[in-house]
């Protein structure tokens, strides 16, 4: 069989086949990463795309120790988390390191849809950030974000804000509660959830908002955040707009870097 790529979360492999490979030769190939790979003791195959507002994909067992439950490192911490129930992209990993790096001293962040906590623990972990505040509707999500908080030693640092966006967004605008920088790595939805973001910014908040879009699209995805930012009668200005990592053949993961100027 012809090699193939895989994802590696921690100890567990990730395998995506063509439709028409058959079970045999899907374990064979499965056993064959155990073999070559000593730091491999679980292989699984995807089964499908990422569904739903709470990110939850489908896997199947092939090979090693009979498990779902992944320990992966990255950037000085360590996540723990299932692969089926939560979202994790390892992909993300120098992003996060990034985003880390551009938080000042004592600023509050926002993370919203922040699954198992990524960007809200590598964040704290590695910069002199007061407080994250991490946002998530997926309840078992939110349940894994607070072990690896305690599993990070950093629960002076993040505080988890369950539920959906929009009403949690509106409950911290009743509290008068703005944020100095606020990080969206949202998933593939129709709404940008930029209006909730723009409700908790103040003059010099920095917004960095993740979208997806076909290469040409790029420039279109920047005047929507400047609608938005209008309609919201919020003054913008784009700092940058970076490529994020391919998706899809031609379809991009886009950041846009913005500040509110009032």
């Amino acid at each position: 069989m012809k090699q193939r790529a895989f994802s590696l979360f921690g100890s567990l492999a990730l395998v995506n086949f063509p439709y028409e490979t058959i079970k045999k030769d899907k374990i064979k190939f499965a056993n064959e990463i155990l073999k070559n790979n000593q730091t491999v003791k679980t292989v699984l195959e995807k089964l499908g795309k990422f569904k739903g507002r709470l990110r939850k994909q489908q896997t199947n067992f092939l090979a090693g120790i009979k498990t779902k439950e992944v320990l992966y490192k990255e950037n000085g911490c360590t996540f723990r988390f299932n692969i089926d129930e939560t979202y994790f992209s390892p992909r993300l990993s120098n992003e996060r390191n990034e985003i880390a790096k551009l938080v000042k001293k004592n600023e509050e962040v926002l993370v919203s849809f922040a699954g198992v906590g990524p960007f809200s623990i590598v964040i704290a972990k590695n910069s002199h950030v007061k407080k994250v505040y991490s946002n998530e509707l997926n309840r078992m999500a939110n349940k894994y974000a607070q072990e690896n908080i305690i599993r990070n030693k950093l629960q002076e640092k993040v505080e988890i804000i369950s539920g959906d966006f929009k009403k949690v967004a509106k409950k911290l605008v009743e509290h008068r509660k703005k944020f100095d920088v606020i990080v969206m790595p949202r998933p593939q939805l129709k709404d940008s959830f930029l209006s909730e973001a723009l409700s908790l910014s103040k003059k010099g908040t920095r917004v960095y908002y993740y979208d997806f879009c076909k290469m040409e699209e790029v420039k279109s995805k920047v005047k929507m955040v400047e609608k938005i930012a209008e309609k919201n009668k919020k003054k913008i200005k784009i700092l940058r707009v970076k490529h994020a990592g391919e998706i899809a053949p031609f379809k991009v993961r886009i950041r846009i870097d913005f500040e509110v100027r009032n």
